[in-house]
């Protein structure tokens, strides 16, 4: 009954510890870039766009080369997010199933 009573501390910890997760993620700020820095995007972990910098020189440029990059910048921003949500799920994910002793082996952590 002990071990029982163990396993469900754990599951609770590793709740707390994927919420805690899930709210940095809504909270870190990542930035992408197209035209080399020309244009740039910052979106927060929800995918919400908090700011749009655009190089100045860019706006005699014709609507549709700045549109095609301001999109570009978007994806790249979209990536970046994507791509730092699954290190911080890889690190969150290795941290608490490396200790757990689950009876279809190691996780490859």
């Amino acid at each position: 009954m002990n071990d029982l009573g163990d396993m469900m501390k754990q599951a609770q910890k590793m709740q707390a510890q994927m919420q805690e997760a899930q709210a940095e993620i809504g909270r870190m700020q990542v930035q992408g870039e197209s035209g080399a820095g020309l244009v740039k995007v910052t979106m927060n972990g929800r995918h919400e766009v908090s700011r749009v910098e655009i190089d100045p020189s860019l706006l005699s440029e014709e609507k549709s080369v700045l549109e095609d990059l301001l999109a570009a910048a978007c994806n790249d921003t979209v990536r970046r997010v994507e791509k730092a949500q699954a290190e911080k799920m890889r690190e969150l994910g290795g941290g608490m199933l490396a200790g757990l002793n689950l009876p279809f082996g190691k996780m490859p952590f």
